[in-house]
């Protein structure tokens, strides 16, 4: 479904295989997440990932809230300059739901951190490329040279046939074709990569209209976890390490397969997919199980510590209270010199 914030211009996407399972969404807008939620409950769906496609200037991302409210996951580029998305994505990754695989495309120029999402037969191309025009390049570590690079080397050598569904539009058009922006997109029509530069330079267009407000609140979208440390429910990276091989303690890696697979896991970890925590936590669960047979304290642990935190929220829930997390997950373990396993 494309869903459009009138204030913003701003389209956002929610994609799912079927009624009654999975979702996610790309480019929410923090105003709009009611309506949001209200399509998700009507199609009996399960929103397990908020996207955005790069760090916006002219609206307040709904990732937070949809986090705060539904406990997704939220994802964005490595790049991103956010404090904390439970997940990030690179280049050549995929992000997977069920019945659903996108495959990320790295695609600056419009910021340092847009990324692209190629689906099957379209491609949802943030503010790089729009319906017969591109991202502006002159803010936020912008580069014309960059985005030229992104357009011409990456999405125009999609098939003609590709739809483009835009993160925004300004004239009322919903979707395009890769071949229409080959053929008819005025900024496209350049015979070399300077003549895009100074195309990009003389654009001369004014700051969007929230910019000061909007993109320190963008930049601010992540989980407390001070609160869990207060409770007693939090190891630093530090004390995570130095419990490593502790009889009385279970570390439980959240991260999906291809986190793993690149950024290492951790000695002894038992592997519980975040997604499904909700049906490991209760009765007959595998985790429950687990802490029931053998009176380990389950710590959990995730790429930054977002999901991690909401899996002791959902262990105490399910009652389970004496689960912990890795505050920063494994990005704090490694600054902290934890010992990782690869291969």
């Amino acid at each position: 479904r494309q869903l459009f914030d009138q204030t913003s211009s701003t389209y956002t996407y929610l994609l799912a295989s079927r009624h009654g399972g999975e979702a996610l969404i790309i480019d929410p807008v923090l105003e709009r997440v009611d309506r949001y939620l209200q399509l998700v409950r009507e199609l009996d769906l399960k929103l397990v990932k908020a996207v955005d496609s790069h760090l916006h200037a002219d609206h307040v991302t709904g990732l937070g809230a949809l986090r705060d409210r539904t406990h997704c996951i939220t994802v964005m580029g490595e790049h991103t300059h956010a404090d904390v998305v439970s997940m990030r994505v690179a280049e050549g990754d995929r992000i997977e739901i069920e019945g659903l695989r996108l495959d990320v495309l790295y695609t600056p120029g419009h910021t340092d951190d847009s990324y692209s999402f190629l689906w099957a037969d379209r491609v949802f191309t943030g503010d790089t490329l729009l319906i017969r025009g591109t991202g502006r390049t002159d803010f936020q570590n912008g580069s014309a040279r960059a985005q030229y690079d992104s357009i011409f080397g990456r999405l125009l050598k999609l098939p003609d046939e590709t739809m483009v569904f835009p993160a925004h539009d300004y004239k009322g058009d919903t979707v395009s074709t890769i071949g229409e922006e080959k053929r008819f997109n005025p900024r496209l029509q350049v015979r070399s990569v300077d003549e895009y530069i100074e195309l990009m330079g003389n654009l001369k267009l004014p700051n969007p209209k929230l910019m000061d407000v909007v993109l320190p609140a963008n930049m601010h979208v992540g989980l407390h976890q001070d609160d869990l440390a207060k409770q007693g429910l939090s190891f630093t990276a530090r004390e995570a390490i130095d419990s490593l091989g502790r009889p009385d303690i279970l570390l439980v890696d959240l991260r999906e397969n291809s986190e793993r697979a690149r950024h290492g896991t951790l000695s002894g970890a038992l592997h519980a997919p975040y997604p499904s925590i909700g049906e490991s936590l209760q009765p007959g669960g595998m985790l429950r199980e687990v802490a029931a047979a053998t009176g380990r304290r389950i710590v959990f642990f995730c790429a930054f510590g977002e999901r991690s935190a909401m899996a002791v929220a959902a262990a105490k829930e399910a009652g389970l209270a004496s689960t912990a997390h890795i505050a920063g997950g494994m990005d704090a373990w490694k600054k902290a010199g934890g010992p990782v396993l690869t291969g």
